[in-house]
């Protein structure tokens, strides 16, 4: 397993009213980021919010190229990201689920204390597949082919590439002391990190692909 620090290049926030952050998600120009009372959306650019949907949002957070999902206690919520409306409601695999992505045609969920992460039917929410982790999972995201997720337990955080197939970790990247990874998402050519009660996210910049990632 390759190790190395993580690199940050930029952070961004705190953010007006936000006291934490939870899931995010990227839809290709904007990240999206889970406030607890608000689904947020915020130009990397600038650092400026630009959107913002009222809603429970206090968990994972994913987008499958039209509409988001958002995590919210027993359900998955699909979003309209424009207007904002639940379009549809499936059941989360378990209780205490925490990040999220779309990859596959599916749903790939965090179950944080288990240290799970299920993939999912985006359409009925039956789980298609099970991997197990040895540490807590935070977010996680899909990159260049690989699986990653964040971790946060006694007081260390780090991301880390799986297998999708055995849960082996492949690579990890170390973050500072007492900085914590919340929400994770892959998106122009970094990590975007939830920063959990900093009110912050961060720019993990992303190693080069592995010559084993799918």
């Amino acid at each position: 397993m390759k190790s190395a620090p993580a690199q940050i290049v930029r952070e961004y926030g705190p953010f007006p009213g936000v006291t934490d952050v939870h899931g995010v998600s990227h839809d290709g120009r904007r990240v999206w980021f889970a406030t607890g009372d608000s689904l947020q959306s915020m130009d990397p650019a600038s650092g400026k919010v630009v959107s913002i949907i009222k809603m429970t949002a206090r968990a994972g957070t994913a987008y499958d190229g039209r509409h988001l999902y958002q995590l919210a206690g027993p359900s998955i919520q699909k979003v309209d990201p424009r207007s904002g409306e639940i379009l549809a409601t499936l059941p989360a695999p378990a209780e205490g689920c925490s990040g999220m992505a779309w990859a596959e045609g599916a749903l790939w969920v965090a179950h944080y204390r288990e240290r799970k992460i299920h993939k999912i039917d985006p359409a009925t929410g039956k789980i298609l597949r099970t991997i197990a982790s040895d540490r807590y999972v935070t977010g996680v995201t899909w990159a260049n082919g690989g699986l990653w997720h964040g971790t946060w337990e006694n007081d260390e955080s780090e991301l880390r590439r799986i297998s999708p197939e055995t849960g082996e970790v492949q690579e990890s990247l170390l973050m500072p002391p007492g900085v914590y990874v919340s929400g994770l998402e892959a998106g122009d050519g970094v990590f975007y990190c939830g920063g959990s009660t900093s009110g912050k996210i961060r720019a993990v910049r992303q190693p080069e692909p592995a010559s084993e990632s799918r």
